[in-house]
C-alpha cells in the first residue's frame, strides 16, 4: 500500500482541536450556561399523556389542540415545558420542576364558557367534590358531561330574553341534585350548581358563548380585595351584551342575574343593576391569585377542538431525580474505570492515549450537551446517560482496532514508525464504517422512537460523531507524537509496543537490518 509522503503535522492538529474546544467553552462562558438541561427523570416534574376520546381525531385538530395546550402551560408560568403529539390521538405534556395537580386539569380543560340568564335559584342538594392543594383551589371540577356537549343551535338574544321555563323545566329542576349529569344544549334550559354545591340554578338558553370572547385576564380591581377574572367580548358581541344587560337590569331577583357557566359549573351569578356597554364583564368568586390566573388562561386561549382525558400522569420528585442522576454518573464512572483498567493492563503505556482520548471526548461531549440545550432544547435524561455509557464501549472499540492494526503491521515486518502510519491508513476505514453503522442506528431510532428513547438515540449519535472526531484529530496525532519519544519510539517494555510483547525482534521493531555473514568457500 502506498503511503502518503506529505509531511504530517500532528502538533498543529492537536492545537486546532484544543482551540475548537476552547471556543465551545468560551460560548458557554458568554451565555453563562455551565450545566446541561436536565430531563424530568433527573430534575423532577410531571409528564401528562392526554388521550383524545373523540371517535375521529383529525390531524389538524390534534395539532391545534397541542398549540392551545402549549399556550396554556406557558401562560401558567411553567417554564421549559414541552408539548408534543404522539401517534394519532395522544398529546404528551412534559413540565420540569412542577408538582401541581391543577396542571392536569388545566391542560385537558375544554373551557366551554356560556352566559345564561338565571330563571330560578334553590339551595344546593349535594356538594361537588373539590381537590385543593397548597396553591389553592384549581380549575373547577365539573360534573360528568355527556359525550355530545353544547349541542343545539344558539338563539338570538331576543329569543333568550323571551324564554319562559316550561313545566318540564321546573319539574326537572326540582328533582335535580348537584353532580347529576345534564344534557347541555345551547337552545334549552340548563341545570347547574355553584362550585361549592351550595346553590342550584335553573338557567335560560345560552345568550353569549366563549367563542365570542376576545380576551381574559385576572387581577384584583382597585378598591377590592379578592381576585376576579375580567372578560372582554369581541366587537360584534358588544351590542348583544348591552341588550342582554339592559333587559336584565329591569327584572326582579333572581331573574335580574346572569350566570357565567364554565364546563357545567356556575362560576359567578351577578345581578345587573345597570346596562354594561363595551362588552366587558367580570367573574368573581372563591378565587386565589393562582386559580384566577389559571381560569383566565384557559379562557384566553380558547376551548380545545377535541375532548381529552388524562391516560397517564407521571410525577417525579426532585429528590428522586437527583438520586437517579447520581446513580447514572456513578455508572458512567465505573464504565470508564473498567475500560481504562483493561487498556492499561493489556496495552500498558498506550493506556495513556486511551485516557487522554476519553478525557477529551468527555469534555467535548459535556460542552456539546450544554450548547445544544440552549440551541435546540436538548435535555439530558436517563436514557441519554445510558447512550453515553454505551458510547464508552464504541470509543474503546476504535482504540482496539487502531492499536491491533499497528501491532499486526509490526508483526508483518514493518518498523514501529512505519507501522503507526500504515496501521492508521488500514484501520481508519474500519473505524469509520463501524461508527457510520452506529450513527445510522441512532438516526433510525431517533426518527421512529418516542419519549425518553429519543434521548438515548440522540446521545448515541452525538457521542459517535465525537468518537470520529477524537480518533482523527486527537488519538492518531497523539500517537504520531508519542512514537517520536524514546519511551514509545524505542519500544520500552512498559510502552505496549515492546518487541517481546509482540513476538518480533528488537531490530525489526526499530527498522534495523541484520547483517548475515556466510563462511568463505575454498576454490579447487
Amino acid at each position: 500500500m502506498a503511503i502518503s509522503s506529505r509531511k504530517s503535522r500532528p502538533a498543529v492538529v492537536l492545537v486546532l482541536l484544543l482551540v475548537v474546544i476552547g471556543i465551545m467553552f468560551a460560548i458557554m462562558a458568554g451565555t453563562r450556561t455551565w450545566t446541561p438541561r436536565l430531563g424530568l427523570d433527573l430534575q423532577g416534574g410531571m409528564t401528562i399523556t392526554l388521550n383524545a376520546t373523540n371517535s375521529t381525531v383529525p390531524a389538524d385538530s390534534l395539532e391545534l389542540a397541542k398549540d392551545i395546550i402549549q399556550q396554556r402551560v406557558d401562560g401558567l408560568g411553567v417554564g421549559e415545558a414541552t408539548v408534543a403529539t404522539q401517534g394519532d390521538r395522544y398529546i404528551v405534556v412534559s413540565a420540569p420542576n412542577v408538582q401541581r395537580d391543577d396542571l392536569v386539569e388545566l391542560v385537558g380543560a375544554t373551557a366551554e364558557l356560556a352566559f345564561r340568564p338565571v330563571l330560578s335559584v334553590a339551595p344546593g342538594t349535594a356538594p361537588i367534590p373539590e381537590e385543593e392543594d397548597s396553591e389553592g383551589p384549581g380549575l373547577p371540577t365539573a360534573p360528568p358531561a355527556p359525550e355530545e356537549n353544547e349541542g343545539g343551535e344558539k338563539l338570538s338574544v331576543d329569543e333568550v330574553l323571551a324564554y319562559q321555563a316550561t313545566e318540564a323545566d321546573l319539574a326537572g329542576f326540582a328533582e335535580y341534585s348537584c353532580g347529576d349529569e345534564v344534557a347541555d344544549a345551547l337552545d334549552q334550559a340548563f341545570y347547574a350548581c355553584d362550585e361549592q354545591g351550595l346553590q342550584k340554578f335553573l338557567l335560560a338558553p345560552v345568550a353569549i358563548t366563549g367563542q365570542q370572547l376576545d380576551s381574559a385576564s385576572s387581577g384584583i380591581p382597585q378598591g377590592q380585595f379578592a381576585p376576579v377574572v375580567s372578560l372582554t367580548l369581541d366587537s360584534d358581541s358588544a351590542a348583544d351584551w348591552l341588550e342582554l344587560t339592559s333587559a336584565l337590569s329591569t327584572r326582579q331577583s333572581p331573574q335580574d342575574q346572569f350566570a357565567v357557566v364554565l364546563d357545567g359549573v356556575v362560576q359567578s351569578n351577578a345581578s345587573v343593576e345597570n346596562p354594561i356597554p363595551g362588552g366587558r364583564a367580570q367573574i368573581s368568586g372563591n378565587f386565589t391569585d393562582a386559580s384566577a390566573a389559571a381560569l383566565a388562561n384557559v379562557l384566553e386561549f380558547g376551548a380545545l377542538p377535541l375532548t381529552f382525558e388524562p391516560s397517564q400522569v407521571e410525577s417525579v420528585s426532585p429528590t428522586l431525580g437527583g438520586e437517579q442522576l447520581r446513580v447514572g454518573i456513578i455508572a458512567g464512572i465505573i464504565g470508564l474505570i473498567i475500560v481504562l483498567g483493561y487498556c492499561f493492563v493489556y496495552y500498558r503505556g498506550l493506556g495513556i492515549v486511551v485516557l487522554g482520548s476519553l478525557v477529551m471526548a468527555a469534555v467535548s461531549t459535556y460542552a456539546a450537551m450544554v450548547l445544544l440545550g440552549s440551541a435546540v432544547g436538548f435535555t439530558l435524561n436517563l436514557p441519554a446517560i445510558a447512550g453515553a455509557i454505551v458510547a464508552i464501549g464504541i470509543t474503546a472499540d476504535s482504540f482496539v482496532i487502531y492499536f491491533e492494526r499497528i501491532r499486526d503491521e509490526i508483526r508483518e515486518g514493518r518498523s514501529l514508525s512505519s507501522a503507526i502510519q500504515t496501521g492508521w491508513v488500514r484501520a481508519r476505514s474500519t473505524i469509520v464504517v463501524a461508527d457510520i453503522v452506529s450513527l445510522l442506528s441512532a438516526v433510525v431510532l431517533f426518527v421512529l422512537a418516542v419519549g425518553g428513547v429519543k434521548g438515548f438515540a440522540f446521545m448515541l449519535g452525538l457521542t459517535t460523531l465525537i468518537d470520529l472526531a477524537m480518533i482523527f484529530f486527537f488519538t492518531h496525532p497523539l500517537m504520531q507524537l508519542l512514537v517520536r519519544t524514546k519511551f514509545f519510539g524505542q519500544g520500552h517494555k512498559l510502552s505496549g509496543l515492546d518487541a517481546a510483547h509482540m513476538g518480533v525482534s528488537r531490530n525489526s521493531l526499530l527498522g534495523r537490518r541484520t547483517r548475515r555473514f556466510a563462511p568463505a568457500t575454498q576454490e579447487a
